[in-house]
């Protein structure tokens, strides 16, 4: 198994949130802007980049039927003026027939109430019934394209109701699949401290003071507690 399958299956199986994940980064890796279009969802994949600009798709339909099963496809805007990127058919030939995990829109979308009736993964910036058009136009810009693919292809996107964040491909490494492994363990450690000890969250998250009073969690944290004397980023 490869680094990025073993970090993309820590998180479904540990389902890590976006903002668990944005914590183990050093609070880094938001996607602005982009917000899902239905509730209680949970994805996770590796990043495809996909470019629309200049008011077409055309770009958009050309560079989707390459799309691999798993995969988070996420959609790069330029110069399209509120113009919503795609609808239906094309959200059902990605979501459906070609099997991507999510998609993520940094522009607008349309036919909004299909697309949730459908209970699509999905999360843009906003809809509007006013499309794109399906003729070619001039390119995505390609300086601003190639440092996109620099930051984003290749990495993993988690996606929840928080939003999207993304792993920059040159991070999908086995340290921050030991930061996953932290993040995760400070996260029972803490919830322990505040559910069956009743500390205050001072104690908890600013002191630390579970790091000097061990002796009062279960051994099964005692036991990996060492771990969290490793740096986390602080929250």
């Amino acid at each position: 198994m490869s680094i990025e399958e073993e970090i993309i299956l820590f998180i479904r199986r540990n389902r890590v949130s976006t903002t668990e994940l944005a914590d183990a980064m050093g609070k880094k890796g938001l996607m602005p802007g982009v917000k899902p279009i239905i509730d209680d969802v949970h994805r996770v994949g590796r990043v495809r980049c996909v470019f629309a600009a200049f008011e077409s798709n055309y770009e958009v339909h050309e560079q989707i039927r390459d799309i691999q099963e798993g995969e988070v496809i996420v959609v790069f805007v330029h110069e399209c003026n509120d113009r919503a990127i795609l609808g239906d058919l094309v959200a059902r030939f990605i979501m459906f027939y070609r099997g991507a995990e999510a998609l993520v829109v940094n522009g607008a979308l349309r036919d909004l109430a299909r697309l949730k009736r459908e209970k699509y993964p999905i999360w843009s910036e906003g809809v509007t019934p006013i499309g794109c058009f399906n003729t070619p136009a001039e390119p995505f810009p390609e300086e601003q394209r190639k440092s996109i693919e620099k930051k984003y292809s290749g990495g993993i996107a988690v996606c929840d109701d928080g939003g999207v964040v993304v792993i920059p491909p040159d991070q999908v490494n086995t340290e921050m699949l030991e930061k996953l492994y932290r993040i995760e363990l400070q996260e029972d450690v803490w919830a322990y401290c505040l559910n069956t000890l009743k500390w205050d969250t001072k104690r908890i998250v600013c002191d630390k003071e579970y790091l000097q009073k061990s002796d009062m969690l279960p051994d099964s944290y005692n036991l990996q507690l060492a771990e969290l004397l490793k740096k986390l980023d602080a929250k």
